[in-house]
């Protein structure tokens, strides 16, 4: 017996329906993206694996999907891996097309990711991103049109959620002030999993990665800071009052926060001082949007990077940017029932026929609605009705035209709405009209 045909763990196939549902994503972020002068690009779904090592911390450097060289001079190529994500890509590019881009330079991507991660719910293997960059410009206005892109895709999309906002400069100055300032990033990697793993596990791997028993002690109020934006952001002062890098991170984020009130936006954001985004390449104000009415994580995240450019040779260029999750945006408006009802089919109308003739005249009309930018469907034989109508239905086309002997005499169709069923006879103009 011939073995059950299937797929890696961690990937899906897409049928019909899932991809009118992703497409309605796509096309929604797109258009957004567009509105602020950010253009597309595209990079291959293979780097090589220089490109990809060291830009994404230890543990990420353990998932990057490596690819095995081919062919006669295998021994002799560059080791490949499979993008990890689209920013570190984004910047070789702008390395490697330097005098093609006008400075600063706005893109956005919306392209397939692969990590060899553990799969469970709303965690895949290989996954959707779309990203928007702006790169070349050390404007705080880039985090600010970031954040009203958020606001602005997820009113679209009908989905309430929370922007996560903080500064990898505070982290920085919060390490120099508990006296680890050489533990940066054992701390950043820790606490980023508080949300998922509590106070106490990430203490202890606090300790694990060599914090001392003073200076994990020395971080707690700090974690626990509560209040207002403006309370918190106060309160920083005073604690990073020795730390230069630290009060530059507040100051980063009062003025951003200033911009923000400035343009009005409506957004539900929190000033996360445990948010700490896991990637290395972060230097400054870093995002995470979380969704209120499910239980899923991230569905959005990025920040502010000071110097990607420079490991491919172009240093001192910042760039900030911002990576919605499209497969985490699915089951979250999957989960709360959030996609509009006409996505189900494209497909406005079906000719149903009862012969030869009745073909061939639907096809003339066919023709004539597809000129209008309707999207029509000719049963392809004149078979029984019911399975006609039974092809309709499950497609969940809403109207059918059925043509007759009496319908050509007429040259009009009966035109059956299959929600309500009602019938009326209709011309081409009146079916123009409707459709």
């Amino acid at each position: 017996m011939a073995q059950k045909p299937s797929i890696p763990k961690g990937t899906r196939d897409f049928g019909q329906v899932e991809m009118a549902r992703r497409n309605y994503i796509f096309d929604t972020i797109k258009s957004v993206f567009c509105l602020y002068g950010f253009q597309q690009i595209e990079t291959p779904a293979m780097e090589n694996l220089s490109t990809l090592m060291g830009k994404y911390g230890e543990e990420g450097d353990k998932l990057l999907f490596r690819i095995q060289n081919s062919g006669e001079k295998a021994a002799l190529a560059p080791e490949k891996g499979l993008r990890y994500d689209l920013t570190v890509p984004f910047a070789r590019y702008v390395v490697q097309h330097r005098e093609e881009i006008s400075f600063p330079f706005k893109r956005f991507q919306i392209q397939p990711v692969w990590r060899a991660d553990r799969p469970q719910k709303g965690r895949y293997r290989e996954f959707y991103q779309c990203d928007v960059d702006v790169i070349g410009s050390n404007s705080l206005l880039g985090e600010l049109e970031l954040v009203q892109i958020v606001e602005e895709v997820y009113r679209r999309l009908g989905i309430r959620v929370c922007l996560h906002i903080n500064n990898r400069k505070i982290l920085a100055g919060i390490a120099e002030v508990i006296g680890a300032p050489d533990k940066i990033i054992d701390i950043t990697v820790a606490i980023d999993k508080l949300d998922k793993i509590g106070v106490e596990a990430v203490n202890a791997e606090l300790a694990e990665r060599g914090l001392s028993e003073k200076a994990v002690k020395a971080l707690q109020p700090i974690l626990n800071l509560a209040g207002t934006t403006a309370e918190k952001l106060t309160a920083l002062r005073t604690i990073l009052v020795n730390s230069e890098i630290g009060l530059k991170g507040v100051a980063e984020l009062e003025e951003l926060f200033g911009l923000i009130e400035a343009t009005g936006v409506q957004l539900n954001i929190e000033l996360d001082l445990c948010l700490a985004r896991g990637l290395n390449y972060y230097t400054g104000a870093i995002f995470e949007v979380k969704a209120l009415d499910a239980q899923i994580g991230s569905i959005t995240g990025g920040g502010r990077y000071d110097n990607l450019t420079g490991i491919f040779g172009m240093p001192d260029v910042s760039g900030v940017g911002i990576s919605f999750g499209a497969d985490r945006i699915y089951d979250v408006l999957t989960e709360l029932d959030l996609f509009p009802k006409e996505l189900q089919s494209a497909t406005r109308v079906l000719f149903a026929t009862f012969g030869d003739a009745e073909l061939h005249y639907a096809l003339g009309w066919a023709k004539a609605l597809r000129a209008q930018k309707i999207a029509v469907e000719v049963y392809p034989e004149p078979t029984k009705m019911k399975k006609q109508m039974g092809y309709a239905d499950a497609k969940q086309i809403p109207y059918v035209a059925i043509v007759g002997g009496d319908e050509m005499a007429q040259n009009k169709v009966m035109l059956k709405e299959m929600a309500s069923g009602e019938q009326k006879l209709a011309t081409l103009e009146e079916l123009c009209t409707i459709l």
